[in-house]
């Protein structure tokens, strides 16, 4: 990655949501290779919170074994949700339950809107585009199809309000990482992932539900969704301590 690791110094994390092509990484690598020439950074490089590799959570991992004095995560969305910043700080404060010592401080920057030199990029990008070739529709031919998928199971993440806040995007991340990494679209029964709307037990968020059973899980993290993977998707054997039974009962959320 970019940049020359001082002892003390800062390093810089741009953070987008996701991306699975090589395009859009090779632009996050140029943009952590600009932020790397910037006086008074010692080392940059990025993440997504969502699909995509490397993860928020693998980066901010190897940062805090590096002898840096802090590490700054600037969010490159718009627009940005006034909650990302809440669910992400959330996000790396459980993060930082499980590690056995102190890292570098961590601050979380407010995102693009804010900043005193956008009037100035919108308006060179207006300029550039009205030197673009005109659109052409001749040169976008219509898709003419598309393959049923034939995996049997299908996995939603809920994306509902009180589970975005609790850190869904990070889960549905990780979750379409190991599915590209395992092949799960093809492995055991198959496997489709998708994000929903509020799919109904607020209480327990994040939630995930596993189709065909209708499986309901809660209260997830990382290695919960890793459990779900290894037990639920390639074995057939829900998790029952993180399952919660669909019985029209109120249900708490189990405490770890």
């Amino acid at each position: 990655m970019p940049g020359i690791e001082e002892a003390g110094g800062i390093a810089v994390v741009l953070v987008a949501r996701g991306a699975v092509a090589a395009a859009p990484r090779a632009e996050m690598e140029s943009l952590a290779t600009l932020a790397a020439r910037m006086p008074g950074i010692s080392h940059a490089t990025y993440a997504f919170t969502e699909q995509g590799v490397p993860s928020l959570r693998e980066v901010v991992v190897a940062l805090r074994d590096r002898p840096f004095a802090e590490i700054r995560i600037v969010p490159l969305l718009l627009p940005m949700e006034p909650s990302f910043r809440a669910w992400l700080g959330r996000t790396l404060a459980r993060w930082q339950t499980g590690w056995d010592r102190e890292g570098p401080a961590v601050r979380i920057g407010p995102g693009p809107i804010s900043s005193v030199h956008l009037e100035g990029l919108v308006a060179d990008l207006i300029d550039r585009a009205g030197h673009e070739p005109l659109f052409d529709p001749e040169s976008h031919p219509p898709v003419t199809g598309s393959v049923v998928s034939a995996a049997q199971r299908r996995v939603l993440v809920c994306r509902g309000g009180p589970c975005s806040e609790a850190g869904s995007a990070v889960l549905w991340g990780h979750l379409r990482n190991e599915q590209e990494r395992l092949g799960l679209r093809t492995a055991g029964r198959g496997m489709m992932s998708a994000t929903t709307s509020c799919l109904g037990p607020c209480s327990l968020a994040p939630v995930v539900q596993v189709w065909p059973e209708g499986t309901v899980y809660g209260g997830l993290d990382e290695t919960g969704i890793d459990r779900i993977v290894a037990e639920h998707l390639l074995r057939d054997a829900p998790v029952e301590t993180l399952a919660y039974t669909a019985d029209g009962r109120k249900k708490r959320l189990r405490t770890p």
